[in-house]
Formats: C-alpha cells, structure tokens, sequence
C-alpha cells in the first residue's frame, strides 16, 4: 500500500496499486510474476485495520519485531518483548485500543535509541509477529507517535519510560513456510535478574 494517511479512504475500495507500492510492481514484473496477483486476492489478504480477534491474538504473544528506517533509509530491526512484574506475571505486550490504534511501551534499554531516533526522522514501523508454537505469521505496517508523557499507560505498565503509538497502514498474516516449530518454556527465576 503506498505510504499516505491511514485514515484517508478507509472505507474505499482499494486497487493494486494502492496495495503494492511502485517497487514491489517493478519486482514482480522482474521476477517473472507480473500479474500473479489480482486485485481481489490482494484486497482480501492486505487490510488497515485490526480486527478483534487478531487484537487479542497479538495481545496474547509473548514478543514482536520492529523494522524501522532512518531519514536516508538506512534499516534497524529489533526486538520488543515483555517486562515482568515482582511476582513474575508478565505486564501486557501491547494493547490495541481501537481497530485503528495500537500501542506498546519503551523500555529503559542502551541508550542508543536506534529504533526510535529512526522513528523521529521517520515515522514508518513495520511490525511482525511470529507465533512460533502455532506456527503463523502476522504484519503491521504504520506510523508512529511517540508518546512521551510516562504516566499515560502507568497503570498497564508501570516501567515504561514513554509508549509507541501505531496507526496501522497494511495489516496482513503471511503462509506459515518456514517458521520452525518451537516451544517457549515458563521464565525462570534467572530469567528476572539483569545481566
């Protein structure tokens, strides 16, 4: 989908072009794939909102990855996972509070703020979530806004330094090849302490 207002046209029907950008076209013409897609597959597979059931499903996942790009477009992929309470419960993931909004918290971690200095310059995310149990896949693309005001979520989650918020742009599960099947096993009490 091409990079535009989230909220522009939502409930308009959308082409193939609004859905892959001029580059993705270009390669699957290349490729030898030119027109393996039609417009009726992509608008079925490709949506810009989060449905209530995939809501809960991504809230109930363990960790995600972001994807995120500095103003000259130079990559970052990193990893947001859970923070613990002292008694070893895990606080929340991330909520979506509207099909059209989903949050999740920053943690203290290095100090470089890879992700979010790119996030600064350029308010793109890509997000992915493996479920590596069930095996499945699921994309959001957006943009962001950083919210700075620490005590907006602290009820949810109270060591979050500030929260990311993400409009979604293209919401879409991928095939299930070649995600291995693993199984995340309860942490531990060394799981808690910092190293």
């Amino acid at each position: 989908m091409s990079r535009k207002d989230p909220n522009q046209g939502k409930n308009e029907p959308r082409g193939k072009l609004d859905i892959l950008h001029e580059g993705e076209l270009d390669a699957q013409r290349r490729f030898g794939v030119e027109g393996f897609w039609n417009e009726s597959s992509l608008s079925g597979m490709f949506s810009n909102t989060i449905s209530k059931g995939l809501a809960d499903y991504i809230e109930r996942l363990p960790f995600f990855f972001i994807a995120t790009a500095n103003g000259r477009g130079e990559c970052d992929c990193s990893f947001r996972g859970r923070e613990f309470n002292v008694s070893g419960e895990p606080y929340p993931l991330l909520k979506v509070l509207d099909p059209n909004t989903l949050v999740f918290p920053d943690y203290r971690g290095n100090n470089l703020f890879n992700s979010l200095g790119n996030l600064l310059v350029n308010p793109q995310i890509g997000m992915l979530f493996i479920d590596f149990e069930r095996r499945a896949r699921v994309r959001i693309n957006g943009t962001v806004e950083i919210i700075e005001d620490s005590s907006l979520y602290s009820g949810i989650w109270p060591q979050a330094q500030r929260y990311v918020q993400v409009a979604p742009i293209q919401v879409y599960g991928n095939c299930n090849a070649r995600i291995p099947k693993m199984v995340l096993f309860p942490p531990t009490d060394s799981f808690f302490q910092d190293e």
